[in-house]
């Protein structure tokens, strides 16, 4: 099977060449699109080959060519925009891994699932800001989604065997709860963005990392599973697992419950997606030790000192550019809170106050959904500098 990955040097995109690494010959990366981080990208190319290779800029790609030196294994460069297309839609390529941070991978994954292309989609906010289109896209061209998020790809595996929806009468995401679960509401003012970035059991990038600690990444999370599995915002429930060892739940209309578990290793839904419907044999680090699983605490969550996860559930009710807004807000409260700008509650003000200001709107094409998020950026700009 031959890959393109979008992301390659974050963390997913490197957790996957791992698993190309380990599979043995199966997997193929025939192309490969990041950003600046070239010291890291020129030892992906050096050890995996690929054909084509996408940076963020023409000047990145003069410098990658300089690291890589001549040679006939050296890959066609290219950047930005039309970089990131060709390296998505490559005749060559069987399945695409969408894990480019924000909303940077949207056009390039849209056009790998309008041409049918498998997507394994690590990138929430594709579905996020653009999920009616992607949905309606993969509909129309036969596309597969196979979620690679640990939670998402969880349900997936749950429902596998489901013949008729209407027997699911919930799902359950799981959210350890991140660094502040403890803490008392009134001490998050103070909270710094060196004890945000302190995961408390997973390895992921900073924006993740810090929306796991406001719980906006369950947030987005409760949006990306309504366009994946089809279920109603009153039929997707967060429940805070610290242990985080249940990915997922799915309840039945009988009252049975299926659960997935699995050790906090994005390389275990990484490996499903790609080898899907099939299951190969993971290496043991990746198996869970039941010898250590103590205990498993479920406990419901606190809006009121989380309010961003009320605020997507808001969001996916209002339909329309909603999360396409969500989304750009949240990035730049996150970056302003990561600068030290603001404080750690104020993340979730600019995210409501420029929802609030935002006018609604229902984008019909990929180019409108980047014109709603450009003016919520600079909306949500606007409100942290008040």
């Amino acid at each position: 099977m031959l890959l393109a990955i979008l992301g390659s040097t974050g963390s997913i995109g490197v957790n996957t060449l791992e698993v190309v690494r380990q599979s043995g010959g199966r997997l193929r990366v025939d192309a490969l699109a990041a950003g600046q981080n070239l010291e890291v990208l020129c030892q992906q190319i050096r050890e995996f080959r690929p054909r084509l290779v996408s940076v963020a800029t023409p000047e990145a790609a003069g410098r990658l060519a300089q690291l890589l030196g001549e040679g006939d294994g050296a890959p066609k460069l290219l950047w930005g925009r039309e970089g990131n297309l060709a390296v998505a839609t490559a005749a060559e390529v069987d399945t695409v891994v969408s894990a480019a941070v924000g909303v940077a991978g949207l056009e390039a994954t849209y056009e790998a699932v309008r041409l049918g292309k498998r997507v394994a989609l690590a990138n929430k906010e594709i579905l996020v800001a653009a999920g009616e289109l992607v949905t309606a896209a993969a509909q129309r061209s036969g596309a597969q989604l196979l979620p690679v998020d640990s939670e998402h790809n969880g349900v997936h595996q749950c429902l596998r065997g489901v013949e008729r929806r209407a027997e699911v009468r919930r799902l359950l995401l799981t959210a350890s709860g991140g660094p502040f679960r403890t803490t008392p509401r009134q001490d998050l003012a103070g909270v710094t963005p060196e004890q945000a970035l302190r995961h408390p059991t997973w390895n992921m990038g900073r924006r993740i990392t810090i929306n796991s600690a406001t719980l906006m990444n369950k947030g987005f999370e409760v949006i990306e599973a309504h366009w994946l599995f089809g279920l109603r915002a009153d039929q997707i429930e967060v429940v805070i697992h610290p242990q985080s060892t249940v990915h997922a739940m799915i309840e039945f209309v009988d009252g049975s419950i299926v659960a997935q578990l699995g050790v906090t290793d994005m390389k275990m839904p990484i490996q499903y997606a790609l080898d899907y419907p099939e299951r190969r044999p993971c290496p043991e680090n990746r198996r869970l030790d039941w010898k250590t699983v103590r205990q498993l605490e479920f406990e419901p969550p606190e809006t009121g000192k989380f309010p961003a996860l009320d605020l997507a559930y808001r969001a996916l009710e209002r339909g329309g550019a909603a999360g396409c807004v969500l989304n750009a807000a949240d990035e730049v409260a996150v970056a302003a809170f990561l600068e030290g700008r603001i404080r750690f509650p104020a993340m979730a003000e600019v995210v409501e106050a420029t929802l609030e200001s935002m006018p609604w709107e229902r984008p019909q094409s990929i180019d409108e959904v980047l014109r709603i998020d450009r003016a919520a950026r600079e909306r949500a700009a606007a409100v942290v500098t008040q």
